[in-house]
């Protein structure tokens, strides 16, 4: 078969139109690839977005869940006035309540400054500072339960929250007609919760 000049210039314009319509195929064909792979990009980061705002909204839910069942322990930490400033004049109005029911012979106290308070091992105490005021105890018993009785009288009857760290026993003594069976010399101190936003 052969072509003649003529035919060549009659085909001229197919063969063009055909070239073009080939480009312009790829031309789609590749658009519509890049459009995919953007709306698969797309979907992934949607996804993504959805199960961060899943999770977010079930931390949120616990986060709510948390604060209604710790709400009555934080009210009653409130109440008792473990949470905010130190509070020692409670404290030594609550001591000499207990002197006044005579649970011992008597006892002597010294409660030294506050100072930050680092448990160990290391808690994670959420927005709140931990302070610690040193107490020492002097104390006269005629036996042992007094001892006993005395620091569950303490957590009781006064306001606080007291940690006792420990307590040693010496023998009797005797002073005149007073005769002390036991003398306790106890240390401890009071634990204070103050939110690190507060002034």
């Amino acid at each position: 078969m052969s072509f003649s000049s003529a035919d060549i210039k009659e085909l001229k314009w197919s063969l063009l139109s055909f070239a073009l319509s080939l480009a312009l195929a790829a031309v789609l064909v590749n658009y519509s690839a890049n459009f995919q792979h953007q709306a698969l990009q797309d979907r992934q980061t949607a996804q993504r977005q959805l199960i961060e705002a899943r999770n977010q909204l079930y931390a949120a839910q616990n986060d709510q869940q948390n604060m209604a069942s710790y709400q009555l322990e934080y009210e009653a930490l409130q109440a008792e006035k473990v949470i905010g400033n130190e509070q020692r004049l409670d404290w030594i109005e609550g001591l000499e309540k207990l002197r006044a029911l005579g649970l011992v012979l008597d006892f002597k106290y010294s409660i030294s400054p506050q100072q930050a308070y680092v448990p160990a091992p290391p808690l994670d105490s959420d927005g709140f500072a931990l302070n610690f005021s040193p107490m020492t105890l002097q104390i006269d018993l005629l036996h042992e339960e007094q001892l006993l009785h005395l620091f569950s009288a303490l957590h009781t009857h006064t306001m606080g929250w007291f940690m006792l760290d420990h307590c040693s026993l010496s023998g009797a003594e005797t002073q005149g007609e007073a005769v002390s069976a036991l003398k306790a010399e106890c240390a401890g101190g009071w634990l204070t919760m103050k939110s690190k936003s507060a002034p």
